[in-house]
């Protein structure tokens, strides 16, 4: 946790969804303590505007309206934590890092949105994002990352 304290953290979907659903209860305690120190403005977050839409399928599709507007009002009012557009710097970067890592198209765009946005830590739950050398990637998983 000490490590992440005066950083900008870059969020990746599935962190967002285990705290706000709590569908990993093994990681609610790290999570809350990124959380509570995020609205202290220790730490800052980004994220980009593909986490928005990624968050948002499951609770349309199951018609969890509650969830669709808990969601955009967390990612669009909240005074730390900043989102990335699409733009064209991003689609480049996504593709060179698509060509070099051979990433999805989605995890490419969130790591270049991340590079673009200045963050210093990328915190995900997808050990196969640690293979980016241009971030540094935080893997929830990983007993070490919070150490």
């Amino acid at each position: 946790m000490e490590k992440l304290l005066g950083k900008t953290v870059f969020l990746d979907t599935a962190p967002i969804i285990y705290y706000i659903e709590g569908k990993q209860p093994i990681y609610e305690s790290v999570l809350k303590s990124i959380f509570i120190e995020n609205s202290k403005g220790n730490i800052l977050f980004a994220t980009s505007a593909l986490t928005l839409l990624e968050l948002l399928v499951q609770p349309l599709r199951v018609k969890r309206f509650d969830l669709v507007e808990k969601y955009k009002t967390i990612l669009t009012t909240s005074s730390n934590l900043k989102i990335m557009d699409l733009d064209p710097e991003t689609s480049l970067i996504a593709a060179n890092l698509r060509a070099d890592y051979n990433l999805k198209t989605p995890d490419a765009i969130q790591i270049a949105s991340s590079i673009i946005s200045g963050s210093d830590l990328f915190l995900t739950n997808d050990k196969q994002l640690s293979i980016v050398e241009e971030i540094e990637v935080l893997v929830l998983a990983d007993e070490t990352t919070m150490s």
